[in-house]
C-alpha cells in the first residue's frame, strides 16, 4: 500500500521514475521537467516552514536608589553607610552614582573604605531608602579612609589607599 498516490491510483515513485522509451526526447524532457519541479516545490516547503531565530535580551535595572551616602555598586544595590564612599563621589553634596546609574566621566577614579562592604565581613548600620543625609555624618577628605580605588562602574583599579 502506497502513501502518496495520484489520480489514477499510481504511486510517486512509479509516477515520477516509470520506465520510458529512451528514444522519445519529449517524454525525457517532461520527466525531467515534472521531477525539478517536484524538487523545487520541496525546497520552498522546507524553506516556508523554517523556524525564524530571533535573539533579543533586555536588561532592565529599575530606578536609581534614593540613598542618603551613595549605594553599592553590585545587586541589589543596597544604601551604603557614610564613610564608605570617598568625597570624590559627591558633587555638591548629591552622589554622582555607581555601577548603572554612574553618572560621572569614564576615567573617573574613586576610593571607598570596604570594610563598610557586606561582601567584606561589614555588618553595621545601614540607612534606609529615602532617607535624608546627616551633615554630622559625611566624611570629608581630611578624614576618609579609603582601602580601594574603583571606577564609576565598580571595578576595583588597582589604586590603593588614599
Amino acid at each position: 500500500m502506497s502513501y502518496c498516490t495520484d489520480a489514477r491510483g499510481r504511486n510517486l515513485y512509479d509516477w515520477l521514475f516509470e520506465k520510458i522509451p529512451t528514444d522519445n526526447n519529449e517524454v525525457n524532457f517532461m520527466r525531467g521537467l515534472r521531477l525539478a519541479l517536484v524538487v523545487v516545490f520541496a525546497a520552498f516547503c522546507f524553506t516556508v516552514t523554517a523556524p525564524k531565530a530571533s535573539a533579543q535580551v533586555a536588561v532592565s535595572v529599575g530606578v536609581e536608589p534614593e540613598c542618603p551616602y551613595g549605594y553599592y555598586d553590585a545587586a541589589p544595590y543596597g544604601c551604603a553607610p557614610a564613610g564608605y564612599y570617598g568625597p570624590e563621589w559627591f558633587t555638591g553634596g548629591v552622589f554622582i552614582g555607581s555601577g548603572p546609574w554612574f553618572h560621572g566621566s569614564e576615567d573617573f577614579r574613586g576610593h571607598v573604605n570596604n570594610r563598610y562592604h557586606p561582601d567584606h565581613g561589614y555588618k553595621g548600620p545601614v540607612p534606609n531608602r529615602g532617607e535624608r543625609a546627616v551633615e554630622s555624618k559625611r566624611v570629608d577628605s581630611a578624614h576618609f579612609k579609603g582601602n580601594e580605588e574603583r571606577d564609576g562602574r565598580g571595578h576595583a583599579t588597582g589604586g590603593g589607599k588614599k
